[in-house]
């Protein structure tokens, strides 16, 4: 079936849109399709209870490690996964076997594909959209933002001026934002295309390259370079017809002698590059960029009688290669130190990398600890023991437990006799690990309003960590949000300044506020400033990070894990302190043991 599938692909190639629903779908589609489909049904006002069991196997199906299109010729394999009862399972072999699901193609043709856009905007729930179409006939967004400017939301149940010009901020960050894609995901989609390549024999080695391999935050486009026996010149047309058939592929765009691009069915573009071991290096350094690095680094090789460009750095008087198997060969050719993909920004690495004055840049094992997690206290998964025994197989020798304080209801916030009783279970715990990790009562405390903290100085007093964050009135004018979060930091029990600026990556901007003003009196107060790790945040940036240190702060990069596999995301934020040009020294978290964490913590 799938090599008829595949020789009907070949006569379809020259078409600008290539339809891939005959071939098999990775778990995040089949997720997103049930996911989809439980939205449709809240819109139609579907049972309530419905609507759950879609909701529910859209996040089993997302969690699983195997390919359920492994498992899908054997129902009762799907049945052996929670969430999934036997007319869920008839709809994953559905979407496997024909790439869509009969009910999702219902409702789609009852409403319009458009609708599912609209979901992702701030505030538009599935009610929400339902209520809109039923009276405006609205489905998409540009109808949708001519009914916001024109003030015909504004007559409509529970919306008015408030609603529409959040709205229209929202449609105005979607469409800013749409093209870009989280840094994790990048690294997700990344991975499985990887996996999918590997399968044909005499793949060695494939690199992320671009704005992912230099960490950014956020990236446009995947790009991925390939090489190994099977990508040298005689042989590479085959390697290149396995990867213009992968199975994820939405869209075939172009196919060339080494060169395969396609869009997934997000719309991220990747393109991979199947090249020879001899010049990989050459490409390596060529497409990670940045375009601003490359051109100063291009002006250094024509100063040495060179000329440097995706192939190799070559000699101009007689055009033999100087170097273009390795990046280290290219660097150390124009004088220069290695310098990691993360400085590559044009940001003075090249000074630094001539002068051999390049920061030995902090590194995933310098981690000692993580100072802010939350557990099934507030609006965790797990629990303090379940926190505690992921971190030490991760080699961790210390954390915090920070859950919430009750300011935030939405995550069931402890009050002061809450966190009392939670210091005393996580002190029986960190007892009971046998020194195998250390275990600190903590709490991630609201600042308030006018700054106050949202529990007792009494019961701060008595936490080993207090991290203050703001997680409420984002729309504070500057000098209001500055002053609120300056008062918090005076409170002598705050320890650290959590994700310090309030951002969501492509979700949410940074609320206003003098950022330089907030890390200058961080210094002198002796508050530590996070970095928070997640893929969601990263806040602060590496530009706040950079000026963070300069100013003296104290730094600390913590995941904000709501889950044990949640811990993992730290990778992300080490990446983001190496753009800052950090070292381990310059991170709190890096100090061996808890005691000497401690000892350097503000109290």
């Amino acid at each position: 079936m799938l090599h008829n599938s595949c020789s009907l692909l070949h006569t379809c190639t020259s078409r600008r849109h290539v339809r891939r629903w005959f071939l098999p779908m990775d778990n995040i589609t089949i997720a997103r399709l049930l996911d989809e489909t439980a939205a449709l049904l809240e819109i139609d006002a579907a049972d309530p209870f419905r609507i759950r069991s879609y909701r529910r196997a859209a996040e089993a199906v997302e969690q699983q490690t195997t390919q359920l299109v492994t498992l899908a010729e054997d129902p009762k394999q799907l049945l052996a996964i929670a969430g999934i009862g036997k007319g869920m399972a008839s709809n994953i072999v559905d979407i496997v076997n024909t790439g869509t699901l009969p009910l999702r193609e219902e409702l789609l043709t009852r409403y319009k594909p458009s609708m599912l856009e609209l979901l992702r905007l701030p505030g538009m729930g599935p009610k929400t959209v339902a209520l809109i179409w039923s009276a405006l006939q609205v489905a998409d967004i540009d109808a949708l933002e001519e009914a916001a400017k024109a003030g015909h939301l504004n007559k409509l149940p529970r919306m008015g001026e408030k609603f529409t010009t959040k709205l229209l901020k929202g449609i105005e960050d979607y469409r800013k934002n749409s093209s870009r894609f989280r840094v994790d995901h990048a690294h997700e989609h990344a991975e499985r295309i990887s996996a999918l390549i590997r399968e044909f024999p005499g793949i060695d080695e494939i690199t992320p390259a671009g704005s992912l391999r230099r960490g950014r935050e956020t990236v446009g486009d995947l790009d991925l370079l390939v090489t190994g026996p099977a990508c040298e010149p005689n042989v590479v047309a085959a390697a290149v017809e396995h990867v213009a058939n992968l199975p994820l592929i939405d869209k075939l765009l172009a196919r060339g002698q080494n060169k395969v691009s396609f869009t997934l069915r997000n719309q991220l573009q990747v393109d991979v590059r199947l090249l020879p071991r001899a010049s990989y290096g050459a490409a390596l350094q060529y497409f990670t960029g940045s375009k601003m690095h490359n051109v100063a680094l291009r002006q250094r090789a024509i100063k040495r009688g060179l000329t440097l460009n995706e192939y190799a750095l070559l000699r101009v008087e007689d055009n033999t290669i100087v170097a273009a198997e390795t990046e280290e060969a290219i660097y150390r050719a124009l004088d220069l130190d290695y310098i990691p993909p993360e400085l590559r920004e044009n940001g003075g690495e090249l000074e630094a990398a001539a002068a051999h004055t390049l920061p030995q840049l902090i590194t995933l094992t310098d981690i000692r600890g993580d100072l802010h997690m939350h557990t099934v206290e507030t609006d965790g998964s797990n629990t303090i023991r379940e926190m505690a025994e992921a971190a030490a197989d991760r080699g961790l020798k210390y954390i915090a437990i920070t859950d919430h304080s009750k300011n935030l209801a939405m995550t069931n916030g402890m009050d002061d006799k809450r966190a009392l009783a939670h210091i005393r279970r996580i002190r029986e715990i960190d007892a009971e690990m046998n020194g195998r990790i250390r275990i600190l009562a903590g709490v991630e405390v609201d600042i308030l309003g006018e700054g106050e903290l949202d529990l007792s100085d009494e019961t701060l007093a008595e936490m080993d960590v207090v991290v203050a964050s703001v997680h409420s009135r984002f729309d504070q004018p500057i000098e209001q949000m500055t002053e609120r979060i300056l008062r918090a930091m005076e409170n002598p029990n705050v320890d650290i300044l959590g994700h310090p600026t309030g951002r969501k990556v492509l979700k949410r901007d940074p609320y206003a506020l003098h950022i330089d003003t907030v890390l200058k009196r961080a210094a002198e107060l002796g508050v530590a400033v996070e970095h928070n790790a997640s893929p969601a945040r990263s806040d602060l940036t590496d530009l706040h990070l950079r000026l963070a240190r300069e100013h003296g702060c104290r730094i600390a990069v913590n995941t904000d894990a709501h889950s044990t596999g949640e811990l993992d995301q730290i990778r992300f934020g080490i990446t983001q302190l190496r753009r800052a040009w950090l070292t381990a020294p310059d991170v709190l978290n890096t100090l061996p043991t808890a005691e000497a964490l401690l000892a350097q913590l503000r109290r």
